[in-house]
């Protein structure tokens, strides 16, 4: 933790002034410091937070798909509903048609009528037959939609369960996080924004997000590529800020290192 370092710092009884450049890279390193403990409860979180988030678009195509369906069902049953009225009105027809055939002057006449009714009757016949491919379209809408509500039933209960672990962890971690952000916060607030910038832009460039790392073993401490001992040495006397030749890494010595992580 960031307060094991200040208890260390203040133990030492060190007073470094952050506008040396021994002050940058000790600073820079609390920052490093800090970050990486974020990055850890990140970690802890794994792949949780962006399968809650897969789970939520998945949810967000399902529930307007679920509503394209319902609309195209409830389309196909007024139209159902239209034949319907169509061929009671047709009927109608017929019967009235037939009526007045009963009382025609001529056969002109009659036929005329013979053939309103053949054209009603052949309109009942076609409302007939797009009732049975709107009733057969609706059916496999419905059963599409039921399947759907299912998957949608069942993608819900992914969600809520993983929200609950993710939930879960945060509830855990969120005190902690929120001091260390702050700490970062405040951290930056004292480095020089050029430097800030460059250590964002190596952070987000780094897979494990380390920015400045210390000398461990004669190599780098990210890219663990060889350093030349006169390099070494450099780091060493904090004169001038180094970075890794290889990954273009912020180096800092062992000791500055340890200091900040509270170590003896």
């Amino acid at each position: 933790m960031i307060e094991t370092t200040k208890a260390a710092k203040a133990k030492k009884g060190d007073v470094v002034d952050v506008f040396s450049v021994e002050g940058k890279l000790k600073t820079l390193y609390e920052l490093q410091f800090i970050d990486s403990q974020i990055d850890r409860i990140k970690t802890i979180r794994g792949e949780l937070p962006l399968e809650v988030r897969d789970l939520e678009d998945e949810l967000a195509g399902l529930e307007t798909r679920v509503f394209k369906l319902e609309e195209e069902i409830d389309t196909m049953n007024e139209q159902i509903t239209d034949r319907k009225n169509a061929i009671k009105e047709a009927q109608g027809l017929i019967k009235k048609y037939e009526g007045q055939q009963q009382s025609v002057r001529n056969s002109r006449e009659y036929d005329s009528l013979s053939k309103e009714i053949e054209y009603q009757t052949l309109d009942i016949q076609l409302s007939e037959k797009r009732i049975k491919e709107f009733k057969a379209q609706a059916d496999i809408k419905t059963q599409l939609l039921n399947e759907t509500k299912a998957t949608l039933a069942d993608r819900q209960s992914d969600l809520d369960h993983k929200k609950g672990e993710l939930d879960e962890i945060i509830a855990e971690t969120r005190k902690e996080e929120e001091e260390l952000t702050a700490q970062s916060k405040k951290a930056e607030g004292i480095i020089e924004p050029r430097l800030v910038t460059a250590y964002k832009r190596l952070r987000s460039n780094a897979l494990n997000g380390l920015a400045v790392v210390p000398v461990q073993r004669d190599a780098c401490g990210g890219c663990f590529n060889k350093i030349p001992p006169q390099r070494q040495l450099d780091i060493r006397l904090r004169k001038k800020i180094i970075v890794c030749e290889y990954c273009g890494r912020i180096l800092v010595d062992p000791e500055l290192a340890a200091e900040v992580q509270g170590v003896e």
